[in-house]
């Protein structure tokens, strides 16, 4: 904890940390929209709806709660192009705005389709955040701090959760929609004073703006922003092909960058199939398990609160212990946790009396939260970001997403089938056994990528030797004993 308030308060680093805290705003944001259905669902559903004159059914909420997957499919394969025409800060100011839109369409919405038109625009904020954010903040920060500002992310978007449940257990419809605009709103106006990321303008061949940039990240310390600049021009040259525009195809262009792509494409698969989204939804039920009394809006604000620990945790661990051991005791422990669930059901399913056990579920589910939230759940992103190229960073995470949505579904979607055709335990030990296979996946393939420079890194996946410090062992010299700092 002191190492990281010491970090935070050095001159060079502070700006950072700002720029970081401002851009995963927009993490916050996602959040509070992505999770609004859950509190809001008794509210539209009742005999006086909220919205419309007769209470939604059920098939008008399974729509209401999953068609923001479609527009956030829609548009990651467009994302890259976008980001790299535009810039990434451009991408955020539409961020923004398609989320203030969100919140109007929400706040003024007379039938069922006004609210369609806020999720449709939720699933577009879903899609820039978890593309821009991590490429964004890998693109400001020194390697010393990369992972820790990576991790805020996570801890962005289960502060949206924990408010969003708390504003629907304590706040009216509208008037919840009203405070829901104003985030969007305060980040528009704070990401004007950040600057563009240095690496996206160097490519851009704008050198000028990206030493202003510079500037300002590191505080105005001249030493350090020529000495960056003119290591960026060396790694740049080396990593990337800046005369021409990427595309999906360059994903492939070598082995280090396919070993980079596959290494993403299993940490966001591995994320999706760890259970996460099923834990959330069987929240309630366990909840009554453990002959809990609280209302299950009050379980919700214990849960997100739970999950807010837990990604406070990761910022503290993530750049001392290594994001490849994080990911490893992560998976460790959200597979104990899913054997305990397993083992509650298949004993609560054979009739055993398991009224002194009845704390177990709760148990688990804290401890659950927990891991991923510190490991796997923002690991995977700063990770990402590491093995992926800078030019080809978008076009990676991007379609990595696009495998983790669809790994959602298929595993949201099988789970209550597999459940009642065999018994819930058996749902809960597939799942443990796909966290095992993150687990080996990790222990075989990823690399510590704690505390190194990108070029390192980049060298390792293409097959050079490195050692414990990321420097080249294959005789070439100090010309290759790159440092980056971005």
């Amino acid at each position: 904890m002191l190492g990281f308030k010491c970090d935070a308060l050095r001159s060079s680093k502070r700006p950072q940390y700002v720029a970081a805290i401002i851009v995963n705003l927009s993490a916050l944001f996602s959040g509070m929209l992505g999770a609004w259905p859950s509190p809001m669902i008794s509210q539209l559903t009742r005999e006086n709806p909220s919205v419309g004159t007769e209470p939604m059914t059920e098939n008008e909420i399974s729509w209401l709660s999953s068609i923001s997957y479609i527009s956030t499919i829609c548009i990651l394969p467009f994302y890259t192009w976008l980001a790299e025409r535009f810039g990434r800060k451009t991408m955020g100011y539409f961020m923004a705005l398609s989320a203030a839109a969100g919140w109007l369409f929400i706040l003024f919405a007379q039938n069922l389709y006004h609210l369609l038109v806020s999720r449709l625009l939720t699933g577009l904020v879903h899609g820039i955040c978890f593309s821009s954010v991590p490429v964004y903040v890998s693109e400001i920060a020194e390697e010393s701090i990369r992972g820790r500002l990576g991790s805020l992310l996570g801890l962005g978007i289960n502060l949206g959760f924990l408010i969003t449940f708390i504003c629907g257990a304590l706040l009216s419809y509208h008037s919840f929609a009203i405070y829901g605009t104003v985030v969007p709103l305060i980040f528009f106006v704070a990401f004007i004073f950040i600057p563009e990321t240095p690496i996206y303008l160097m490519r851009k061949g704008d050198d000028k703006q990206a030493v202003r940039s510079l500037m300002w990240l590191r505080n105005n310390d001249k030493e350090i922003v020529d000495r960056e600049m003119l290591q960026l021009e060396k790694d740049l040259i080396k990593m990337t092909n800046s005369s021409k525009s990427t595309g999906l195809i360059d994903l492939f262009r070598d082995r280090g960058t396919i070993k980079g792509f596959i290494i993403s494409l299993g940490l966001f698969g591995g994320q999706q199939t760890s259970g996460c989204t099923i834990v959330i939804m069987y929240t309630a039920m366990i909840f009554e398990l453990a002959n809990s009394s609280l209302a299950p809006a009050y379980a919700a604000i214990v849960v997100a609160s739970i999950q807010l620990f837990g990604s406070l945790l990761a910022p503290l661990v993530i750049d001392r212990i290594g994001r490849r051991a994080l990911i490893l005791l992560s998976c460790s422990g959200m597979a104990i946790c899913h054997v305990l669930f397993s083992i509650f059901f298949l004993l609560k399913n054979n009739s055993y009396d398991i009224s002194s056990f009845s704390f177990v579920p709760l148990v688990a589910l804290s401890a659950y939260s927990i891991f991923y939230c510190m490991g796997l759940g923002p690991a995977a992103y700063v990770v990402a970001t590491e093995v992926l190229k800078p030019d080809i960073a978008s076009h990676g995470i991007s379609m990595s997403l696009v495998l983790a949505l669809i790994c959602g579904f298929v595993t949201t979607k099988f789970f209550p089938f597999i459940s009642s055709e065999y018994g819930s335990h058996v749902s809960f030990l597939i799942l443990t056994l796909f966290c095992t296979a993150t687990f080996i996946f990790t222990f075989l393939l990823v690399p510590e990528t704690k505390g190194r420079s990108m070029v390192s890194i980049f060298e390792e996946l293409n097959g050079k030797r490195c050692d414990g410090n990321g420097s080249l062992g294959d005789g070439e010299g100090d010309q290759k004993n790159l440092s980056v700092q971005i």
